[in-house]
Parts: structure tokens; C-alpha cells; sequence
């Protein structure tokens, strides 16, 4: 009995020690973007922006910004959600955390279940996706051009929780498709892709789709949904968002988050949340 006590001690102070270990990393990554963001606060945001956009474009912006507002330069989330790991698997609960900078395209992402931890990350140009079973043991650590190209249409389709990066600008462009989509064209250095942006009547963008890697041979059509726009620190953004493969066999949704916290323009916290 004795000695059982002490393996299960030793494993839980192992994975309390990984988890130790898991945070200092995600808080180092977390100043690294905040040392490496540039800031365009200072930059406002005026309806004559949008001058040559097609309707639902314009109607896009009208709806989520306003007038006389500054861009937004770094942004602090957390979310709740579902997740599935495979396509057999069920739905397990799942929390998140993620900070983004704007004009300099990086992210970093912790998700947390209880067997699992991700952290998803494009920083400095490199992108990363790592999971860790109980904190200590690597299960992926995806690295390359394709991993790099998929973070940066992650950023991309995460835009919508802070549209000013969605403005028209050396990288972003827009382009007419009918009276409620529209194509998206973005261009960063050495990557280049295309969303078909789709809208609603109000404005809201209600679908966000591309051509991104599943595997590392092969593109597959992937899509976020948008839904339950609210207004903070007034901005319209979705609080809910789903991530779908759209597969010859189906649609697979994997992800299903709801935003619980959102934090725009502030300088690197002494706490990482």
C-alpha cells in the first residue's frame, strides 16, 4: 500500500512538473510575439476605406466597425469548445487560450483537455503544432512549408475576432464574387491563398473557406463557420466558430469553440492568462 502511494506521488509530481515546464514555454512563445508585434494603434479606421468594395464587403465593415476607431494591434483570447483528435473519435471538452499580434501575422494557441495539451503557433514566420499527452510526452510536433501555410490561413480565417486586419492593405485583397460572397486574396512574402468569404444580410461573415493541407501531400477544402456576433469594446465579432473538412466522404467538424474572453491593444501582461 505504501508503495503505491508513493508511485502514484511520483506521477503526480511528474505531471505537475511537466505542467510547470509546459507553461514557462507557452509564456516565453507569448513574449516573443508581444517582442516581436508592431503596433498600428495609432492607424483609425474611416468608411472612405472602403471605397471600391463590393457591396457585401462594404456591408462587412460598415456592420463590425465604426467610424474614428483604431486598428487593432494585439489581441488576447480565451475560448471553451468541443474537439475531436480523429474521425472516429467523439467530442471532448476542450479550453483555450490565444494571443495574436495584427500587422505582423503571429499567434500562439494552448488548447487543454484532460488528457492532452496543444499549442498551435505561427511566430517570426515559422509555423508549429506540438501535443503533449499529460503535459510530458510528444505526440506531434508539426514543422514545414505546409504547417507554415496552414497557420497563416488560421490567422487569416481568426481574423474575424479582430477585422481591422481585414481591411484592404498591402496583403489583403478583395474581389467580387455576387451579392453575398466574395474572394479574399492574401499575399505575405513567400505565401500566397485565396477564401471564398461568404455573407448574411446584416453583414455578419457566416462562412470562411480555403484549400489548406491535411496531409502533407494533398489540400483539402476547409471552412470556419461564423455565429453569435456580439458588440465589445465596440466591435461586432462571432463568439462562436466551428472548424470543418469538407471531405469527399462528408463534412468532418473537429472544433467547436465559444469565445469567453476577449482583449484588445494591450501591452504584455505580467500574467500570461
Amino acid at each position: 500500500m505504501i508503495l503505491l502511494l508513493i508511485i502514484i506521488g511520483v506521477l503526480l509530481l511528474v505531471i505537475l512538473l511537466g505542467k510547470i515546464t509546459m507553461y514557462l514555454k507557452f509564456k516565453k512563445q507569448v513574449k516573443a510575439l508581444y517582442a516581436n508585434a508592431l503596433n498600428v494603434s495609432d492607424k483609425i479606421y474611416t468608411s472612405s476605406q472602403l471605397d471600391g468594395l463590393s457591396i457585401p464587403v462594404q456591408r462587412y465593415f460598415k456592420y463590425v466597425l465604426k467610424d474614428g476607431m483604431p486598428y487593432i494591434s494585439s489581441v488576447r483570447l480565451r475560448h471553451k469548445g468541443l474537439f475531436k483528435t480523429n474521425f472516429k473519435s467523439g467530442f471532448i471538452n476542450i479550453t483555450g487560450k490565444q494571443y495574436f499580434s495584427v500587422q505582423k501575422p503571429q499567434f500562439i494557441w494552448k488548447g487543454s483537455t484532460l488528457i492532452f495539451t496543444a499549442r498551435d503557433s505561427f511566430i517570426d514566420g515559422k509555423g508549429n503544432l506540438k501535443v503533449s499527452l499529460f503535459n510530458l510526452f510528444t505526440v506531434v510536433d508539426g514543422k514545414g512549408s505546409e504547417i507554415n501555410e496552414g497557420e497563416m490561413q488560421r490567422w487569416i480565417a481568426e481574423s474575424v475576432w479582430f477585422p481591422t486586419n481585414l481591411l484592404p492593405s498591402e496583403n489583403i485583397t478583395w474581389t467580387e464574387i455576387d451579392e453575398n460572397s466574395a474572394k479574399l486574396s492574401f499575399r505575405y512574402k513567400e505565401i500566397s491563398f485565396d477564401f471564398i468569404v461568404t455573407f448574411n444580410v446584416l453583414g455578419e461573415i457566416l462562412s470562411i473557406e480555403t484549400l489548406r493541407f491535411m496531409t502533407d501531400q494533398k489540400r483539402e477544402p476547409w471552412l470556419c463557420r461564423m455565429a453569435n456576433y456580439k458588440e465589445i469594446n465596440g466591435v461586432k465579432i462571432p463568439f462562436s466558430a466551428e472548424a470543418v473538412w469538407k471531405l469527399k466522404t462528408g463534412d468532418f467538424s473537429y472544433a467547436k469553440f465559444k469565445v469567453t474572453a476577449i482583449q484588445y491593444n494591450q501591452n504584455i501582461p505580467k500574467r500570461i492568462l
